[in-house]
């Protein structure tokens, strides 16, 4: 990864690997926001955020993203593909008030699945978390049914935990860690 300020398109930048570019989210990208929150997978996995309008969308990234950044300094991240400049996805570190440890969370549109995409992602959103924000242990929360999730934090080097419930889920998720290496 490489921390970077500005893009070719000139968004601020934070990180950039071989084939994505990984930017703060903005009230333009609500459209994109719009449509990624209400796939199936999402709706399935995550959950309805109510997020049906543009306007829902402008709501999300204010209260959510941009929340994050200015009170934790980090948050969701855009994803977009080099080659096109399209956003495909987000990934970034969140922190929840139910988990010790900062956690990553991922989401992309079903067209750019099992593309190795999400793994780029979360490699270069992971090395940033501990080499610039110097955050040395990292969780991920999924679903057990979230095959998918489960077996890509696994290959980016998260451990598995517990099942644990929290207040704000209904079910029981996987908690993962990620140590920083010594």
């Amino acid at each position: 990864f490489v921390p970077a300020k500005k893009n070719i398109f000139g968004h601020s930048m934070i990180i950039h690997s071989e084939r994505l570019l990984l930017r703060y989210i903005e009230y333009a990208d609500a459209p994109f926001i719009l449509q990624l929150l209400n796939t199936p997978g999402w709706l399935q996995y995550i959950g309805d955020r109510k997020v049906h309008s543009i306007e829902d969308a402008e709501r999300y990234i204010l209260n959510g993203p941009m929340k994050s950044y200015e009170d934790k300094g980090f948050g969701l991240l855009l994803v977009i593909e080099k080659m096109s400049g399209i956003p495909i996805g987000i990934c970034g570190l969140l922190k929840r008030d139910h988990l010790p440890h900062p956690d990553l969370g991922f989401a992309f549109l079903p067209e750019h699945m099992g593309k190795g995409y999400a793994f780029e992602a979360g490699t270069a959103v992971l090395n940033y978390g501990q080499a610039s924000l110097h955050i040395d242990t990292i969780a991920a929360i999924t679903l057990p049914d979230n095959t998918a999730s489960v077996s890509l934090l696994k290959k980016l080097g998260f451990v598995f935990e517990a099942l644990s419930k929290f207040d704000d889920d209904p079910e029981e998720l996987c908690l993962f860690i990620r140590k920083k290496e010594a």
